[in-house]
């Protein structure tokens, strides 16, 4: 697909700029590395311009390979590479449009640019045309508190499937978290798209059986599963990846490349309430088009993702997002999402 400036995404970039609360004369910064997708940076400054804001690039050089194998969707960007200039000038800014390949959400700098008082949107690796669809919008932040406040006052969430989950999550120190697409107050940070709300739970609190079924997707491959495959976890970790299919021999791959026992962990679970996203969008882009950030917010679905946890202490670059369909996720036994349909 073409990734030309069009007038329209200048619009739509400004609309979601809008929404964080950017303003004529805002310091606004649009950071990038070497590897970001074109069109994402020239839309921020365009946008950014737009709205009358005072903007400047900072772009940074994409870091040698450091992984045994790909590193894709982790949220987790390390092209600052705790460079003090950098953080120094995105915490001075009033509003960040981060254009990252990975994204800054789970960033090491991420909590001193904050502190700063700078609003971060992390700008997913998308084709500008999926941004558009998914484009926030204001009413998009109320039922995302409410789920937040909902699973802040739950003790356990519990999820099933007829495929043959059952996983018992205790979410006693558990911090809760949820993304609405945009967010105006300072210090804070959000993702477009958007749409989710997420629990990353503490240690040893996380057990039971997660069956990926046909259909479901492993978004750090952009694959959905020809086959069911089974995770059997046990105190945080899975233990066993159960099945004989293609699909299964990736994931057992994957997890053994890393040789870090951190990386079978559980980093957060949640599900999905953005009623526009598409669990079917993979299967109009091509790879390099899309990042899947869509697909891990679409309503109903149950989203369980391997990998760092800073509540548990744990740390590695290794990861996995599983957008799971047909679940039912239960909070002290009141059902949030009933085998797939958001409530």
């Amino acid at each position: 697909m073409n990734a030309v400036i069009e007038a329209k995404w200048i619009e739509v970039f400004a609309d979601a700029f809008r929404l964080c609360g950017v303003q004529p004369g805002d310091a606004c910064a649009v950071l990038c590395e070497t590897q970001s997708r074109p069109a994402l940076v020239q839309l921020s400054e365009l946008a950014l311009a737009r709205l009358g804001a005072r903007w400047f690039r900072l772009t940074v050089p994409t870091p040698r390979l450091s992984a045994p194998v790909p590193v894709r969707s982790t949220g987790a960007s390390d092209a600052i590479g705790r460079l003090q200039p950098v953080v120094q000038a995105l915490s001075g800014s009033s509003f960040v449009a981060d254009c990252t390949v990975e994204g800054l959400q789970h960033a090491v700098e991420l909590p001193e640019i904050l502190r700063g008082g700078a609003r971060v949107l992390a700008i997913s690796n998308e084709h500008p045309e999926i941004l558009e669809r998914c484009l926030p919008r204001a009413e998009d932040e109320a039922p995302v508190r409410e789920a937040m406040r909902r699973l802040k006052a739950a003790r356990e969430m519990r999820v099933q499937s007829a495929a043959g989950t059952d996983l018992r999550i205790d979410l006693a120190g558990a911090r809760i978290g949820g993304v609405w697409g945009f967010s105006a107050k300072p210090g804070s940070l959000s993702h477009w798209p958007g749409g989710l709300v997420l629990a990353f739970p503490a240690a040893g609190t996380v057990q039971g059986r997660l069956v990926l079924d046909r259909g479901d997707v492993n978004l750090t491959f952009k694959r959905y599963l020809a086959d069911p495959v089974a995770l059997r976890i046990e105190r945080d970790h899975v233990v066993a990846v159960e099945g004989s299919s293609v699909d299964a021999e990736l994931m057992r791959g994957y997890f053994a490349a890393w040789n870090d026992p951190l990386a079978y962990a559980v980093s957060h679970v949640g599900w999905g309430l953005n009623r526009r996203a598409r669990w079917d969008a993979l299967t109009f882009y091509d790879k390099a088009d899309c990042n899947g950030t869509e697909l891990r917010a679409f309503a109903g679905n149950f989203l369980y993702s391997t990998g760092a946890n800073e509540v548990a202490g744990r740390h590695t670059a290794g990861h996995f997002d599983l957008p799971l369909r047909g679940c039912s996720v239960l909070l002290d036994g009141v059902p949030v999402v009933d085998k797939g349909v958001l409530l």
